[in-house]
């Protein structure tokens, strides 16, 4: 059991240096945020459970429950901010065709003062 736990914590401490990675690597808006949703997400539910399984005075139904909380909460969140991302037209990296151009008005893109 202790093994388990001790490997369920390495595990999500390496997803989420993946995506802490992600978030300062990846190119775009889109790109670090899905980064940081799915790797964090997976990331931190292990380190939960890897939690549960080695401290014995934690509770199973806090534990899960905060699990089943983030998994309903950070894709929402990261759909609305993706959402507002796009609308206030922010650059999209790897696209030749925007396949929302005709559902949704999209502000213009401003340069940014970054360097390529």
């Amino acid at each position: 059991m202790i093994v388990l736990g001790v490997a369920m914590l390495a595990l999500g401490v390496g997803f989420l240096l993946v995506a802490a990675i992600g978030l300062v690597r990846l190119p775009d808006p889109f790109q670090r945020m899905h980064s940081a949703t799915k790797a964090g997400t997976l990331g931190t539910s292990l380190i939960v459970l890897g939690v549960l399984l080695l401290d014995q005075t934690a509770r199973l139904s806090t534990g899960l429950l905060t699990i089943l909380f983030l998994l309903l909460t950070l894709p929402i969140g990261a759909q609305l901010l993706g959402r507002a991302a796009y609308l206030s037209g922010a650059r999209m990296e790897g696209v030749d065709d925007d396949p929302l151009a005709d559902v949704l008005d999209r502000a213009e893109a401003k340069p940014t003062d970054r360097p390529d």
